[in-house]
Order: C-alpha cells, then structure tokens, then sequence
C-alpha cells in the first residue's frame, strides 16, 4: 500500500491572507512616503526662504554701510535681476504647480496671504518681508463634523 503525502505548496487561504498583509503594508508605506515628499519640500521651501531674506539683508546691510541715511528694502525689479540681491537665478517655490512659473516673485503686502495663482513667492518691497505665494493643501477627509482640509501653510513662514 502506498502512503499519500500530503501536496507541498499553500493554500487558497494562506495565499489570501499573505496578499491582505502586502496590502496593508503598502498602504502603510505610502502613507509614510506622502509625509516624507511633504516634509522633503518644507525643508526646501525653508531653506530657499533662509537665502532669499539672507540676500536681501545683506543688501539693505550694504546700503546701511555705504552711509545712506534713509535705507530701503531692494525694490522687485532689483530682486529679479541676477546678480544683485541673490548671485544665482531666483530659487523656485517646491509647493508650486509644476505648470506655473517656479522662480516668479510677485508682490505682496501681508504675510500668509496668497497674491493671485501663479506661486513662487510674494515680497513686500516696504519692509523686506519675503515669503512663499502658495497654500498647499495636503488633505481633505469628510467627517461627521463636515469637511475638514488641512494645509502647509508655507505662506506663513
């Protein structure tokens, strides 16, 4: 008589229950990766802003020196320009839709308030302040209480 052995391989069940764990994990991961592409642009978005108001001290620091007696802020047209208050081209706004201009600089008047849709980054020529022209929404759930939407808020930095 011969003995049956038992078929080596897994079950429909096991192979079920392998597949909901891959699942779970990746859900897990991608979740943990939308927190490090966030937090990859704020540090960007940090760091662009630290040489923007570095260049733009700089610049009113120079003209302090020089002996002018009534020093201004840098106007917008001299922001722009290559070479005068930043040495390289304007850096671009990481939060920014890629179909809009990433280096534009437009002027603003309040910090934390979006001027138009173009992005990049607002400045107020009257006293110094340079800060980024976008407001990125990073969720919207739905819940008992309504809608509620969480954002960056990179314009207030």
């Amino acid at each position: 008589m011969r003995c049956l052995r038992k078929p080596a391989g897994f079950t429909l069940i096991e192979l079920i229950l392998i597949i909901v764990v891959l699942g779970i994990m990746a859900t897990i991961a991608i979740a943990k990766y939308q927190d490090l592409a966030t937090d990859a642009k704020t540090s960007a978005c940090k760091a662009a802003l630290g040489g923007l108001r570095g260049g733009i001290s700089t610049w009113y620091s120079k003209k302090v020196v020089a002996g002018q007696t009534m020093p201004l802020w840098p106007p917008i047209d001299t922001l722009r320009s290559v070479g005068r208050v930043v040495i390289n081209q304007m850096p671009p706004n990481p939060f920014q839709r890629p179909d809009s201009a990433p280096d534009s600089i437009v002027l603003g008047v309040t910090r934390g308030v979006t001027v138009g849709t173009r992005g990049g980054w607002a400045y107020n020529a009257n006293s110094g302040e340079i800060w980024a022209n976008t407001n990125t929404e990073i969720e919207t759930s739905n819940g008992c209480s309504g809608t509620t939407t969480t954002y960056v808020n990179e314009n207030t930095w």
